[in-house]
């Protein structure tokens, strides 16, 4: 049974209670939100208006079940607490998305996905129950068969439906090591032929294929990165020190090997928050042999961004120096596997922001997710680009036009940055009547913010 010590489960009852008296605490006709110390969103928002929930109580494993397979998880536990409990019983989350301080539960009512997705899909997939505080502030269990509707429509609600205090969800068993296989393509459309095989047969010559993922410099070099799990001892790379991950992947032809353990290979974006760290220097070998190991790290990148939204450090920068300011383009996207090259083709074309990232995803069975619904039994590509271009003639105009061009391509894009979509347009690809059905079952007098106001708004 449960190998976590039962003094976890009742100090997890008594965060909850510490949550519902701060959910009592705030007046009746404010907002709700969560009194979160940090974020993985890129969404500007107003000021909070109104104290937030105290969810300091709910950031820990509560148990793990190594004989089922499952762990029994409090809604703001990062996947680094979380990894940490389950790796010592060689068990992992089936998806772990790629940043340390991604919470459980944000991963849930967001969308996370990572090199796993391809045949285990998305972290919500694996959600076996979760109790989930509701704007009447009631704690609800909601599972495929209990209160289905709100299950199905909590991923990508972003906290417009409620917040989940606990998770109960499927784990996988992992070997030590993982081996890598870095394949070099001179031609995007032979690098999403074999990604789409790849997933297909779910194996690359004739061995099983535990990860997959990509990334595109350009048009002719781009990379597939594919993972095999394994339990042979042997040297293994660090990418925490001097050596970078991303770089690592670059060769001139054909394939290149490598090798990390487990707990290196969940975590080997993290380091430098994928390559977005060389736009603070961490990168430059000058500054790098300085820079602190503990400050490499997603987290603390994400401060520095923090501090410049806050106070217009890059905007202020690019005016002294006679630019125009920048139009931040941090976005992630989901298209069709057999579209991928289109889109490819037109953002290198388009957008000056390289390199890309590559991840495919299938999900896991026939159920179906009202507020993201992608097809069962299809492969797409989620294709991630972050970073920021000059300012164009209207507000978010390079992000409205790659809006354009996925939903041209049948695609869709998460909703942790920045949006334009109108109501119309909103409503037609994030879930529409059901999900307002949804939300007047369990937020009848609209504590939470709607999906739109915060996606869209920003308030």
């Amino acid at each position: 049974m449960s190998v976590v010590p039962t003094d976890a489960r009742a100090a997890h009852a008594d965060g909850v209670q510490r949550l519902l008296a701060s959910y009592r605490a705030i007046p009746p006709g404010a907002t709700v939100r969560l009194a979160k110390p940090t974020s993985n969103l890129f969404r500007a928002r107003a000021a909070p208006t109104a104290r937030g929930l105290d969810t300091s109580g709910l950031t820990g494993v509560i148990a793990v079940d190594p004989v089922a397979r499952t762990a029994e998880v409090a809604g703001m536990c990062t996947y680094e607490d979380l990894v940490a409990a389950t790796l010592p019983y060689g068990l992992s989350p089936l998806v772990v998305p790629q940043l340390k301080t991604i919470t459980l539960g944000g991963a849930v009512t967001g969308l996370g996905i990572e090199s796993a997705s391809f045949r285990n899909g998305l972290p919500h997939e694996s959600v076996l129950e979760m109790d989930i505080l509701t704007g009447t502030g009631d704690i609800v269990r909601a599972t495929p068969g209990e209160n289905a509707d709100l299950y199905r429509a909590f991923p990508n609600s972003y906290g417009t439906l409620g917040y989940s205090v606990r998770l109960k969800i499927e784990l996988e068993p992992v070997k030590p090591f993982v081996s890598l296989r870095h394949l070099r393509f001179h031609s995007l459309s032979e690098l999403i032929d074999a990604m789409d095989r790849i997933v297909e047969t779910g194996g690359l010559y004739g061995d099983r294929v535990d990860y997959l993922d990509g990334v595109v410099f350009s048009a002719d070099e781009s990379y597939l990165c594919v993972g095999i799990q394994t339990g042979t001892p042997g040297p293994v790379s660090d990418y925490t020190g001097s050596e970078i991950y991303y770089r690592s992947i670059q060769h001139d032809d054909g394939e290149k090997h490598d090798r990390l353990t487990i707990h290196d290979y969940l975590w080997r974006w993290d380091t430098d928050w994928f390559w977005c760290s060389r736009a603070f220097g961490a990168q430059n070998p000058r500054i790098r042999r300085w820079w602190p190991r503990r400050y490499r790290r997603s987290s603390f990148y994400w401060k520095l961004i923090g501090y410049d939204q806050r106070f217009a450090i890059a905007d202020r920068i690019e005016k002294r120096h006679g630019r125009p300011i920048r139009e931040r383009v941090v976005q992630d996207v989901e298209v069709p596997v057999e579209r991928t090259a289109d889109f490819l083709h037109w953002f290198l074309d388009t957008v000056p922001i390289e390199p890309i990232w590559l991840c495919p995803l299938r999900l896991r069975d026939e159920r179906s997710w009202s507020l993201y619904p992608i097809r069962p039994h299809h492969t797409y590509v989620n294709i991630g680009f972050w970073s920021s271009v000059p300012v164009g003639p209207e507000e978010g105009h390079t992000n409205k036009l790659i809006e354009r061009r996925i939903s041209e391509l049948d695609g869709h894009k998460s909703l942790y940055s920045d949006a334009f979509y109108s109501p119309e347009e909103f409503d037609a690809l994030y879930g529409g009547e059901i999900y307002k059905t949804v939300k007047k079952t369990y937020d009848p007098d609209s504590r939470f913010l709607d999906l739109y106001a915060k996606a869209v708004r920003r308030q």
